[in-house]
């Protein structure tokens, strides 16, 4: 299926999926309920304030955006609650001393997929 602003598509874990445009993420939160405890040393997500703002940010410029905002780990304890913009650059590394981390996140739109595209509902 070819919908543009949307690709690349890729299948992961049998479901299909696509990298929708930075337009529509813009108008997104998510939503992340911790299950376990997440500390410094069990991979939190990092996350570049303000970065939503900038856009999509192509990989060769990650790190000047991380120098140019920052960079937060976010620290969790069970059932704390994180809300933020889905299009903040984000990512993690990988845990120094690994144990659970499970998460619930949700993503929230505004708007309706295009071109035949839908929701994956739960």
């Amino acid at each position: 299926m070819e919908v543009p602003g949307y690709g690349p598509w890729s299948v992961k874990d049998g479901l299909i999926h696509v990298a929708p445009p930075a337009e529509l993420l813009a108008g997104m939160v998510t939503l992340r309920i911790h299950l376990d405890p997440v500390d410094a040393h069990n991979a939190p997500l990092l996350v570049a304030p303000g970065s939503h703002r900038l856009g999509r940010v192509a990989a060769g410029d990650v790190e000047g955006v991380v120098r140019r905002c920052g960079e937060v780990a976010c620290l969790a304890e069970a059932g704390d609650v994180w809300l933020y913009a889905t299009l903040i650059l984000h990512a993690s590394a990988a845990a120094v001393r690994p144990r659970h981390r499970r998460v619930l996140q949700v993503d929230y739109a505004a708007d309706d997929l295009p071109g035949g595209l839908r929701w994956l509902g739960v």
